[in-house]
């Protein structure tokens, strides 16, 4: 693969997961670009830099070597680059940028600057330096949400009322060879939760009617059972017993009679509700498995999302076959 399209509904980590998998890709001495298009500046902000400028510039070095680079895609800049590429009109393309004629044209016609950001992330995958060979081993782009993912890649449909015949249709032709090949996948991330689960069953059903190629789903912030499966079977069934943990209060020498058994009560309570988050968990990722796809399991961080945090889940992806 070497478009990795990451898509996922919002809360669910889907930059944390983007950037990780860059790192993750990038290990072993590859070099990997990871693409932003929606003007948030995740990127900079997860990898503690100052805000992006159009430009690749590399950000971080992956495990056992290997460059990761960042793209914040401008739509403004793109269309400038645009002008110039196809049309030799960069200064033109100036002056309808301070007219609001870019702003204009993507606000009348959204798929337009879907052609422009897409169009630059498929550039970084096509392009090749004088030896012939590729310059990214892989790209990475962290795309829209689950909701709009289709629409966003589905760039020949989006300009169909644009342009019939030019250069804007070569180019979302362009676009779409790189987007609908096999060396492209776009992965889902989602949480163990009802919402999540179903908005990526939802968008893989949408990516697959438009013939676009799905790829792995990214379960993010998994949380380990603290308890064995007797123990939890037990409780979700309502039979959980707080005697045992009374006498294992008593003989750790924690608490003795009433305040052991109120602690006990309201530990049990714990138990019960932690059972019965496992059990639909485990109801949510047989859901999941009804895709069909590939799934990837990263862990809950406990001390939250830093560039620490980033390598553990680029090492969890690479011991799970992610890439």
């Amino acid at each position: 693969m070497r478009l990795h399209v990451v898509t996922g509904k919002g809360g669910t980590g889907k930059t944390t997961v983007a950037a990780s998998l860059a790192l993750a890709l990038a290990s072993g001495g590859r070099k990997v670009l990871l693409v932003e298009v929606e003007g948030r500046q995740g990127i900079a902000q997860i990898f503690d830099l100052p805000p992006l400028p159009y430009e690749e510039r590399k950000i971080a070095v992956a495990p056992s070597g290997g460059d990761v680079f960042a793209l914040a895609i401008d739509p403004e800049a793109a269309m400038l680059e645009y002008m110039e590429m196809f049309y030799g009109m960069r200064s033109a393309g100036r002056a309808l940028t301070k007219m609001g004629i870019v702003d204009f044209a993507t606000t009348v016609a959204p798929g337009f600057r879907d052609v422009l950001v897409t169009g630059k992330t498929t550039e970084a995958v096509r392009r090749r330096g004088r030896n012939g060979r590729r310059i990214y081993d892989a790209v990475v782009l962290d795309a829209p949400p689950t909701g709009r993912i289709a629409r966003f890649l589905n760039v020949t449909h989006e300009v169909a009322g644009l342009a019939k015949v030019g250069p804007i249709k070569n180019h979302s032709e362009l676009v779409n060879n790189v987007v609908k090949s096999p060396e492209t996948a776009v992965h889902f991330v989602t949480l163990l939760e009802e919402m999540p689960v179903q908005e990526t069953l939802d968008g893989i059903a949408e990516l697959r009617a438009a013939g676009l190629p799905a790829g792995g789903i990214f379960v993010n912030m998994v949380r380990e059972s603290l308890l064995p499966q007797a123990a939890l079977d037990t409780a979700v069934k309502g039979r959980f017993d707080a005697g045992e943990l009374v006498l294992g209060l008593k003989a750790a020498g924690v608490a003795d009679g009433a305040e052991a058994t109120a602690m006990a009560e309201a530990l049990a309570e714990e138990v019960v509700e932690h059972a019965h988050r496992t059990e639909l968990e485990r109801a949510e990722r047989e859901t999941l498995a009804g895709a069909g796809l590939k799934s990837y399991e990263l862990p809950l961080l406990a001390d939250g999302v830093d560039l620490a945090g980033l390598y553990e889940l680029a090492e969890t992806m690479r011991t799970q076959g992610a890439a």
